[in-house]
């Protein structure tokens, strides 16, 4: 196992954690200069505290023990501290022992015993458990895999640390002390631990964000106008529930109100005498740092920092953005910007809009998260125009726009809004993804229980906004397409697609499958919306077209009449404004109303099936739908709504007190009935079932009030329709996942010794993450432990040595050339095949090397026929941002001339691959396309498997490449391989949490 030299200080161990509370604290190596540190961290733990960490009364730390805590060899020694505002308010260490229990002399010896020390101050906000991860990580990095604690029986906090943690653990009690031992291989378990605190921590830091108790806007202008003094105008304008204080250190003198306002003013923030929660910064770039020390010492507990100059600026402006995002990570405190646009709650007990949107939006059930500032107001303006007002259709629980986001991320939010019982639907609008790979993990858990719907923007490479100081992320667009679609992401290209989709997801249940009924009053507007479901890939019925001078009672009971049936799973219908004579004239302006009324009455009647409406100059009618109506006394209207938690694990949801009922009506997309998937399914689960979580769940109910979308153009509702029902197919195959298959014949270990051998070839100083090739011999030979077997190719450097190697490896052969620009081109005649004999094989010898070169440049191979088949190419790779990734193809024109390559991340399950194989365009061609005989698809979807398994259980392996693959109707063949190694890198996804630094 490699090892960096003794006492190098492991930069990499730094971590930013957020805790139980939401507050943040840096996790870093002590080193010898933490002398002063430790003293003073020491005074001010308590006498009992220190009793249960030395079992012995122990006021004060000798300066024996001073140096020994601070002088580690970072090998056989660690010693990790947690700080805050610079001062440790916690440390642990480890010491390497032997069997018997005493120091390790013996590097190969792999036990460390753990000990723990927290301030009281601090005891209670996960401090411990944050330490133990990173400890424990630390300690698997120098090659320790089992922890010893001793800690006494009363020490009851300590003892819970260790016993949530998740870990394989054994349990004993001798002379008065409970001895835990505990292996450091994570678990599933621990795992699931270690996610959970991530999710409550990151969600309860973006609640304390959203929801604070008292604000203070530091940069409030002394005249009206300026970004200061509008945020507070704003603040105040939307009726925020809490406190809230102007500051500016140019006011004047004994100034103690700010008027025509009417709150407290104070110069500088140490003069307010109460907590303040959020601070709001409105100054120049270069003042920031001062602001924010204030805030750090006051006791801030989040930051909005509106002002702008960092990132989007420049290089000199990416170095003040990091230090100031350094400088409120040392104070405990999440940001949120620089150049933010600012967030929003409309919750009735916060009301809270520290944003630079003049207009409150209207409270509802969408959460709505934005990078860009024009965007966000893009969006809000969207919304409002479609539904204004508290409990219409686009009504918002929370919103935020994170500017150049050095800090609060999508990733937060989704952490935040995958338990918020406020929000039913997210909205993202995303321009770059840090963390690919945990954004993901976060998406795929929340579109679980609610939609997910992103738009990207700066979708091509390098085009990302200059404020974004993200790492470079090399995974191209449609490679992130495929992940947020195997993630059960909602993906749109448009503002104008985001607002779609999620007014129909807030608003209607989720389809139970893709037959669409349309129904309406002009045949012409019910064709484009049967054209667009054909274009979207649904099941659309005939249109049933009614009288151009059908009356609002007409469409009541044509709705009526379509829903009850057995036909559909939604409906779509279609109005233009009616024509007729005597008592069918239309109404005028009010017919859009009527209509409404009319819609309303026939779909409150069948709660489970979604209902949009396309319309063509009845605005009137658009506005209607998406106001609230009065809700009725009695019937299925009247029932209440099921309980938020009901699809969630109730042990995944952190108990809390008893909430108001929301004032505006929730959505029952997130509640879908159990149904079955139209169409046959995959091979790979044919017999699929609705899952007994979902079986036991109370039946949808449509929400009083109704609220139903209504669209300007049908390709505009039939998408957004389309969305819902591909969400809805995902939910119900999630629910029922696929497996990750065990093959008998894997030697991981032997893999996993291959691996160490060849790594030992690097040089010792080459860098983390660098990739050498596999020697060919090698490749096949580690491809071999897991079961993927390539044919053997002989070198042909010369014609007689052709010769032997047709005649070991039998007739009939093939010539190829290995030479790059040659490599599997048999366009260009670098690849000859079905060479019966010896004469031809000379003859095909001389006339490759005549065309093309000397065998010296050709470097030719023989290699022996396989069975005709389908060509294919399987690839995987480790990319920094998004993992581990799974790529399959056709070889040749359709991969390399027109992408068309599915993605899937790995692990992937036997469902993923079934799915993968048939995600293509050129699919077709693997299952009898023309009267072609079909392939062993079977085979295929192993293959893919077992390069999935092999390349996730080594994170070593960054690159493997099999190509071409043969797939015949019995069978496959594997004819060319190469694989590339890298030192596994020190942190990943998997590793202990922490906060992204960019």
């Amino acid at each position: 196992m490699h090892k960096p030299p003794d006492h190098a200080y492991p930069t990499h161990w730094e971590a930013d954690v957020v805790l139980r509370d939401g507050g943040t604290a840096r996790i870093r190596p002590i080193t010898p200069d933490d002398a002063q540190r430790l003293v003073s961290f020491y005074e001010q733990v308590s006498d009992e505290s220190k009793y249960y960490r030395f079992f012995a009364p122990y006021p004060r730390l000798s300066d024996r023990d001073v140096h020994r805590f601070t002088h580690h060899d970072y090998v056989d020694r660690v010693g990790l501290a947690a700080t805050v505002g610079g001062e440790f308010i916690a440390t642990v260490r480890y010491d390497r022992i032997n069997d018997q229990g005493l120091p390790a002399k013996d590097p190969e010896d792999d036990q460390a015993e753990v000990a723990f020390l927290v301030q009281d101050a601090h005891q209670g906000r996960g401090v411990a458990s944050a330490l133990l991860e990173h400890i424990a990580a630390v300690a698997r990095e120098r090659g320790i895999r089992r922890f010893a604690a001793e800690v006494l029986p009363a020490n009851s906090k300590m003892i819970k640390v260790f016993t949530d943690a998740g870990y394989t653990q054994k349990r004993t009690f001798e002379d008065g002390v409970v001895r835990l031992e505990f292996d450091l291989e994570p678990t599933e378990q621990s795992m699931a631990v270690m996610r959970g605190r991530e999710q409550r921590a990151e969600a309860r830091s973006v609640q304390r964000l959203l929801a604070p108790g008292s604000v203070a806007v530091i940069g409030t202008g002394r005249t009206p106008g300026g970004v200061g003094r509008s945020a507070l105008r704003n603040l105040l304008d939307s009726g925020f529930t809490g406190r809230v204080h102007a500051v500016n250190h140019a006011f004047p003198d004994g100034m103690q109100r700010l008027d025509p306002e009417g709150v407290p003013a104070v110069r500088a923030l140490r003069e307010i005498p109460e907590p303040v929660d959020l601070a709001v910064i409105a100054v120049p770039a270069d003042s920031v740092p001062d602001v924010v020390r204030d805030c750090g010492e006051h006791g801030v507990q989040g930051l909005l920092i509106l002002s702008s100059g960092y990132a989007e600026a420049g290089p000199e402006g990416r170095e003040r953005q990091r230090a100031v995002l350094r400088q409120a990570r040392s104070y405990g405190m999440r940001l949120i910007g620089p150049n933010a646009f600012g967030l929003i709650n409309t919750a009735p007990d916060v009301r809270l809009n520290a944003s630079l949107a003049p207009q409150m939006p209207g409270a509802g059930h969408i959460g709505l998260f934005t990078q860009s500032g024009a965007i966000g107001i893009a969006l809000l303006s969207g919304l409002h125009a479609r539904g204004p007002g508290d409990g219409g259709i686009a009504g918002i629980s929370a919103f935020v726009s994170a500017g150049n986001r050095a800090d609060v991320s999508g990733n937060d939010l989704l952490q935040y809004w995958y338990d918020d019982p406020d929000t039913d639907v997210v909205i993202l609008y995303l321009e770059s993804i840090g963390n690919p790979r945990k954004f993901a993990r976060l998406a795929r858990r929340t579109a679980a229980v609610k939609p997910v719907v992103v738009a990207k923007g700066a979708r091509h490479n390098g085009t990302a906004p200059p404020g974004h100081a993200v790492p470079t992320v090399r995974v191209p667009d449609s490679t992130v397409a495929a992940l947020m679609r195997q993630a059960g992401v909602i993906r749109v290209d448009t503002v104008t697609e985001l607002i779609d989709a999620g007014l129909l997801l807030a608003s209607q249940p989720l389809p139970a499958g893709s037959r669409i009924a349309i129904l309406g009053n002009s045949e012409s507007l019910a064709l484009l919306a049967y054209d667009a479901c054909l274009t979207e890939g649904l099941r659309p019925q005939r249109p049933h077209v009614l009288p151009s001078a059908a009356a609002p009672d007409d469409f009541r009971a044509a709705l009526a009449e379509t829903l009850s049936g057995d036909g559909c799973d939604a409906v779509v219908v279609t109005a233009i404004p009616w024509v007729g004579e005597g008592d069918t004239a239309s109404p005028g302006a009010g017919e859009g109303a009527a209509l409404a009324a009319a819609l309303r009455t026939a779909a409150e009647a069948h709660p489970e099936k979604p209902v949009t409406v396309v319309h063509l100059a009845m605005e009137d009618l658009a506005k209607t739908l998406a106001a609230p109506a009065p809700a009725p006394s009695s019937g299925p209207r009247a029932a209440a709504r099921p309980d938020a938690s009901a699809h969630t694990d109730a042990s995944a949801r952190p108990e809390g007190p008893a909430q108001a009922p929301p004032p505006h009506p929730p959505n029952p997309a997130t509640h879908p009935r159990p149904v079955v998937p139209p169409g046959p399914p995959p091979p790979s689960a044919a017999s699929q079932a609705p899952p007994a979580r979902e079986a036991e769940a109370p039946a949808p109910r449509r929400p009083a009030p109704l609220r139903i979308p209504a669209y300007p153009a049908a390709e505009r509702a039939v998408r957004a329709l389309a969305e819902a029902v591909r969400y809805a197919a995902w939910r119900r195959e999630a629910a029922e996942p696929g497996r990750v298959p065990e093959y008998d014949d894997i030697q991981e270990a032997a893999a996993g010794a291959d691996i160490e051998r060849l790594l030992d070839r690097l040089p010792p100083d080459a860098p983390t993450g660098r990739s050498v090739p596999v020697p060919t011999q090698d490749a096949e030979a580690l491809l071999a432990r897991y079961g993927i077997h390539t044919r053997p190719v002989l070198p042909a450097p010369d014609p007689d040595t052709a010769v032997r190697a047709a005649a070991r490896l039998g007739y009939p052969v093939a010539l190829k050339t290995t030479a790059p620009h040659l490599r599997h081109r048999a366009d260009l005649g670098g690849v000859r095949l079905d060479i019966a004999g010896e004469a031809e094989l000379r003859r095909t010898y001389s006339e490759l090397t005549d065309f093309l070169g000397s065998p010296e440049e050709l470097r030719p191979v023989v290699q022996s026929m396989v069975p005709r088949g389908v060509d294919t190419v399987i690839r995987a790779a480790i990319d920094p941002a998004a993992g581990a990734v799974l790529s399959f193809g056709l070889a040749g024109a359709p991969s390399q001339l027109l992408g068309d390559i599915a993605h899937r991340l790995i692990p992937a399950t036997d469902r993923e691959v079934a799915e993968q194989i048939r995600s293509i365009r050129a699919a077709p061609l693997l299952f009898g396309w023309r009267g072609s005989q079909p392939v062993d698809t079977a085979a295929l979807e192993e293959l893919l498997l077992r390069v999935s398994r092999l390349v996730g259980d080594h994170a070593e392996i960054v690159g493997v490449d099999l190509e071409p693959v043969v797939v015949a109707p019995h069978g496959l063949s594997v004819l060319g391989a190469t694989v590339r190694l890298a030192r596994a890198p020190a942190t990943t996804d998997v590793g202990p949490r922490r906060l992204p630094t960019y």
